[in-house]
């Protein structure tokens, strides 16, 4: 599992996996990303980050406030090709983006002013290692009514490991044989499915995805994927 001193002392090139080094944004572009991220900020209110996949269970950085929350305008897809993390060159897996259309239910943090620097460098370190997403300003509508501007990371469709078929007849058989440094690709899946269950959110998609995954380790040997039972 991620975690904080993991993430500061990891070196991106070998941390996760084996990755094409003309895809690794270096430190200094990632700083740079995150500069101009910064500068498009759209006031002084508070930040709040959007989780929708591991950083609904495992957020790593620390926050001053968490609640459910829900995004206009985008959906989950497992778009995103894996070739490091939990997934190899040899046995790519999928991994989880958000594109155009719909809405997602997760989880919005708000982050502390006082360290805010601070917790964004590792949630950059985290997210964008290759440049994959487009860290994005959107409106959250929280379970309490309010509505706050969250950084969401949007998947680039223009980025060389997005993947456009998202066919569960394609993706469910590369979810259930993918693995790497940080587990499998299926126990992010199943993770996902249980922290969604735990708030009571609804994705018909990822059900259904869950299902065929499934299906497909119930009759492969050789698997030992915890939540089957």
């Amino acid at each position: 599992m991620l975690t904080r001193d993991f993430l500061r002392n990891a070196d991106c090139k070998t941390a996760f996996g084996s990755i094409d080094e003309s895809m690794l944004l270096t430190p200094e572009q990632r700083a740079a990303s995150l500069g101009c991220t910064l500068t498009r900020r759209p006031d002084n209110s508070p930040v709040w980050i959007f989780g929708y996949g591991s950083l609904m269970w495992n957020p790593v950085f620390d926050s001053e406030e968490a609640r459910p929350a829900t995004l206009q305008g985008y959906h989950r897809a497992f778009c995103l090709r894996l070739t490091s993390g939990r997934g190899t060159h040899d046995q790519p897996g999928r991994m989880l983006a958000l594109r155009d259309g719909g809405k997602t239910t997760g989880l919005a943090f708000r982050l502390p002013e006082d360290r805010l620097l601070e917790e964004l460098e590792l949630l950059w370190k985290r997210e964008m290692v290759t440049g994959c997403y487009r860290p994005t300003w959107c409106e959250l509508d929280l379970d309490d009514g309010r509505k706050v501007t969250a950084l969401v990371f949007i998947m680039d469709p223009s980025h060389p490991q997005y993947e456009a078929d998202t066919d569960y007849q394609v993706i469910a058989p590369l979810i259930a044989q993918a693995s790497g440094p940080l587990g499998t690709n299926a126990q992010y899946l199943f993770a996902l499915e249980k922290e969604l269950n735990n708030y009571g959110m609804r994705d018909d998609c990822m059900s259904e995805l869950v299902r065929q995954v499934r299906m497909l380790l119930s009759v492969s040997p050789g698997f030992d994927v915890p939540g089957l039972s």
